[in-house]
């Protein structure tokens, strides 16, 4: 008699009865994001080394893209979560036309993504920068060419040269701009002029901070944090603007919720007055002075002073105090310049009242105002917060 076939497993011969359609797929193929590289064609997708991993501490990463001669790159991010700061001075992703001594069109930090970014010409590149401290997912953006000029909700900004001219949100005036738009205006006078700006009307989200949507306007050519003139939300128009020299950038972002009115401003070209030989009166710039409630989250002692980290409970008096931002926690760093002059311990509530330096971070001194902080406290902060220092 002849043996009898060996009887499949159960599970194996469960699959061989089910129709195709009804069998698992095989798992879909994850793409492995490195450290930059160069990438071209008509659309593709970039990402953080390791996304959706943790990035890693201290690296710089860098992506060349080129799309077909005779379009422009359009950069989308799908995701975004780098070390948020209201400055983008410690993790960031920079965006530049070109792949060399390119225009920078934009620095980008946190969890908010911008809206579409476009290049000039058929390329682009991007670069990503980590420090040695607090990380997060990184990113992932998909860039694809379009045709040059293309108008739209999504494209907007330019290059502005005549004496006089507007420019204004997509949309203006008939509804509200679009969610997720950046734009940038770039403005050339001659050598010897200079660029006066002024909004006739503004209507941006508004926002204490102006994280979510805001227009900045910068001195020279590029978006650079030194060089920038205001940051502005809200529904009060800016004062009017004079520009250092014959250039100004004007960039808009709108993220990808609320929107408002938009708005419309008016430059005009100015000649450079001539020098006198007046001598200017003698200043002192008096260092910003901050006012703020928080728990102490980390303190380290260097070289005698002590560098802590306080999550913010609240803002009295801001004073261009660096605040970070990561949901709905906000935080700052502070440097008490003698480790226990006042005494400082971590896990503690503190009103704290000092000067801001010129990197955001606040100083306190011997002679700084510092305290226990309890609720029954807030009544009379309220009172202070309108109050000169």
């Amino acid at each position: 008699m002849p043996l009898a076939a060996p009887r499949p497993p159960p599970l194996l011969l469960l699959l061989l009865l089910l129709p195709p359609t009804a069998r698992p797929a095989a798992p879909p193929h994850r793409p492995t994001f490195t450290c930059g590289g160069v990438v071209s064609g008509e659309s593709g997708f970039i990402g953080s080394e390791g996304f959706p991993g943790v990035y890693p501490p201290n690296s710089k990463c860098t992506w060349k893209i080129t799309v077909p001669e005779g379009k422009v790159v359009v950069l989308s991010f799908r995701y975004l979560d780098l070390e948020s700061d209201n400055l983008c001075r410690y993790d960031f992703v920079d965006i530049y036309n070109g792949h060399a001594n390119g225009q920078r069109i934009g620095r980008f930090c946190g969890t908010v993504k911008p809206g579409a970014l476009v290049s000039n010409t058929n390329k682009m590149l991007v670069q990503m920068t980590s420090d040695a401290n607090t990380a997060g997912s990184g990113f992932i953006a998909k860039f694809s060419a379009a045709e040059p000029h293309e108008r739209g909700d999504q494209y907007c900004g330019g290059r502005l040269e005549k004496p006089s001219g507007s420019f204004h949100t997509p949309n203006w005036p008939e509804r509200d701009y679009p969610a997720g738009v950046t734009c940038s205006w770039h403005i050339v006078a001659p050598k010897n002029q200079l660029i006066e700006l002024k909004f006739e009307k503004f209507d941006v989200e508004r926002d204490n901070y102006c994280r979510y949507d805001y227009v900045a306007v910068f001195n020279g050519g590029e978006i650079n944090d030194a060089k920038r003139i205001g940051k502005y939300c809200g529904d009060s128009p800016p004062a009017p603007i004079l520009s250092e020299r014959n250039e100004l950038l004007i960039q808009f972002l709108s993220d990808l919720s609320l929107t408002a009115d938009g708005f419309i401003g008016h430059y005009k070209f100015r000649p450079k007055k001539l020098p006198t030989t007046t001598v200017p009166p003698t200043t002192t710039t008096v260092p910003a002075t901050s006012m703020i409630t928080g728990t102490v989250i980390t303190a380290i002692t260097r070289a005698g002073s002590l560098h802590a980290t306080i999550a913010i409970i609240n803002v009295y008096k801001e004073g261009n105090l660096a605040i970070q931002q990561a949901g709905k926690n906000m935080s700052a760093k502070i440097l008490v310049v003698c480790k226990q002059c006042p005494l400082i311990r971590r896990g503690l509530n503190y009103i704290i009242m000092g000067q801001v330096d010129e990197d955001g971070r606040g100083k306190v001194f011997p002679n700084s105002f510092v305290m226990s902080y309890k609720i029954k406290n807030s009544k009379m902060l309220n009172a202070l917060k309108n109050k000169t220092c």
